[in-house]
């Protein structure tokens, strides 16, 4: 049973132990002129706060505010909230970072971020920069948000734009949830994952609008007790790599709900992956496996994948396919995929009477319900359409 713990943070005055409502402009005399840097300000009011013995909350009112760079550490002595009103911009040059990262939350438990503020990370610059997606420059470039090793965490109505990277990066969480969160960044911005999430146990993301260049919501290793819920993704590549996704519209998207790995991988499993209710529109691949993924030819030549895929279901996927390819499932010949199902599958070609077809290799899975197009029944082309 997957169990939400939504914090609820006092915001009185004059607790014991300390507590309350502190304001970065009131008490520490942040500014709001664009230039004057928010960092020492933010710190001094987060480390009062985090010193509490009873719940209190930081507060960046209203305005537009210069951030530099701040990580903001825990453990702290009581339940603590950010509420962040206004927007926070990040330097528009990437040298100006010494790590890759903008926003650090690091070892924090019963956090709250709040407030319908936003956090522009201002990377129109780096998006600039061609060929970005196959070199090291790339990941040298700050993520927005990193929440690292954090325990009961509320992330709710907090927008993250342009971000240089990806846009958050969760990791070593336990209980983190996103709700009504907006991520915003242009179609064609390279690499910008909107959410990724590594090593981390019991991640929600809920009622939430990712507009990114890259996948919407990635997962690494490690990760379980996913659940992603009412989302809207578009543009972007993808959904999810992942574990469990419901009730959610993609828009636009190079892919839809995705599986991938890379020729040469080596061994493991990847297991009890589901997809239901899912609405596609214009989508070039909606439902695909790839066990052959192998963008921009750094793959091991001749090689197939170790990762073992198993109790994989797709269940009710309906909508329209840019390209003919609407399912594909390409399995590893050395560890082929087991226990697929696809079930009340119905998905057109957009703008066009012409048939979607559906493809497998290396699988035999079970079909039930509807089925448009007929599961399996196409060959593979010599030469498949590109993915990115």
């Amino acid at each position: 049973m997957l169990i939400l713990l939504i914090l609820s943070i006092s915001s009185a005055e004059g607790q014991g132990g300390g507590g309350g409502v502190i304001d970065v402009v009131a008490k520490f005399g942040a500014k709001a002129d664009e230039k004057t840097d928010l960092s020492k300000p933010l710190l001094d009011a987060w480390k009062e706060a985090c010193a509490s013995t009873s719940p209190a909350k930081s507060v960046i009112p209203k305005g537009i505010y210069f951030l530099s760079t701040a990580t903001l550490d825990g453990p702290c002595k009581a339940p603590i909230e950010l509420q962040v009103q206004g927007t926070l911009k990040a330097p528009a040059d990437p040298g100006a970072f010494k790590e890759p990262k903008w926003i650090a939350f690091n070892r924090i438990e019963n956090f709250k971020l709040s407030g319908g503020g936003v956090f522009d990370g201002q990377g129109t610059v780096a998006y600039k920069r061609e060929d970005c997606e196959k070199h090291d420059y790339c990941d040298s470039l700050p993520i927005n948000l990193r929440f690292d090793f954090l325990t009961n965490a509320m992330i709710q109505g907090i927008t993250t734009k342009d971000s240089k990277q990806f846009h958050v990066n969760v990791l070593g969480c336990k209980n983190i949830t996103f709700e009504h969160f907006i991520i915003s960044a242009p179609g064609d911005s390279p690499n910008i994952d909107g959410i990724h999430s590594g090593r981390s146990d019991g991640v929600n993301v809920l009622n939430t609008e990712i507009k990114t260049g890259d996948d919407c919501v990635s997962i690494g290793d490690g990760s379980k007790n996913l659940v992603i819920n009412g989302v809207t993704c578009g543009p972007g590549h993808e959904l999810v790599d992942g574990v469990t996704v419901k009730n959610c519209t993609l828009t636009n998207t190079s892919n839809g709900v995705r599986i991938k790995s890379w020729p040469g991988a080596e061994l493991g499993t990847c297991s009890n992956i589901h997809f239901e209710d899912i609405t596609m529109t214009n989508v070039s691949s909606p439902i695909i496996i790839d066990q052959k993924y192998c963008p921009w030819n750094k793959c091991k030549i001749n090689k197939e994948s170790k990762v073992k895929l198993s109790n994989i279901s797709f269940k009710n996927i309906h909508g329209t396919s840019a390209l003919p390819e609407a399912v594909k499932i390409i399995c590893s010949a050395t560890l082929p995929c087991e226990n697929v199902e696809l079930a009340d599958i119905e998905i057109t070609l957009s703008g066009t009477n012409g048939p979607t077809v559906s493809q497998c290799s290396n699988v035999k899975p079970k079909v039930s319900g509807k089925q448009n197009p007929v599961a399996c029944s196409a060959p593979i082309a010599a030469k498949p359409t590109p993915v990115a």
